[in-house]
């Protein structure tokens, strides 16, 4: 379900928007687009989600909101994902259908389980160290990763310096998921690079 997870950065997709990014990303096989964009304001935001959500509903695929509940509801977009800053996962849960995705950034095994707890669908965790995210959470590493994954029962989708080289190693870890950000939008070829992802997190996946 979230095994191919790109996540937009319009600073360094080659001047692409999101809504390239994103339709680009559902060709080459990304399960789940996540939009997001520290610096755009509402309206913008919300005229990007509303044209990726007509992609994502014409590809069969999922499309998440960052940080944006507003902007994850008014666009109907699949889900939402909340940092540790953002809206709590249980308020965000009271307002929302209970189809609606819910992800959330933990750090620990305990964050896991209380956002399980509160109603998260499934869980981002940064496992290496990232530069396209001026806030990332520290990297917690791959045995932190297993832990989780032996923990809590949802999914976990890594994110955090994700490359075509470390890929299989969190797949491995537990990973159900596996989040990239420059790895896919600052390629020339995002449909190839995707399709190449997929495959090695499928293959990683069947070995498992």
């Amino acid at each position: 379900m979230y095994s191919l997870y790109v996540v937009t950065d319009p600073d360094i997709s080659l001047g692409r928007s999101p809504v390239e990014i994103a339709a680009l990303a559902y060709e080459g096989g990304a399960d789940v687009v996540q939009l997001r964009d520290k610096h755009a304001d509402g309206g913008q935001l919300l005229e990007w989600a509303k044209e990726i959500r007509k992609i994502a509903d014409s590809s069969g695929k999922l499309f998440i909101v960052n940080d944006r509940l507003d902007i994850a509801i008014l666009s109907k977009a699949d889900g939402v994902h909340l940092g540790q800053s953002d809206i709590p996962v249980s308020d965000a849960r009271k307002l929302v259908s209970p189809d609606f995705i819910i992800g959330a950034s933990v750090k620990s095994v305990e964050d896991a389980l209380e956002a399980e707890r509160d109603g998260a669908d499934y869980l981002g965790l940064t496992v290496f160290e990232t530069k396209t995210k001026a806030d990332a959470d520290p990297a917690a590493g791959l045995e932190l990763l297993n832990e989780m994954h032996l923990a809590v029962s949802i999914p976990i989708v890594a994110i955090g310096g994700m490359s075509k080289e470390n890929a299989s190693s969190v797949v491995k870890a537990g990973a159900d998921g596996v989040a990239f950000v420059s790895a896919v939008v600052s390629q020339k070829d995002v449909v190839r690079t995707s399709k190449d992802l997929k495959a090695l997190i499928t293959a990683s996946k069947a070995r498992r």
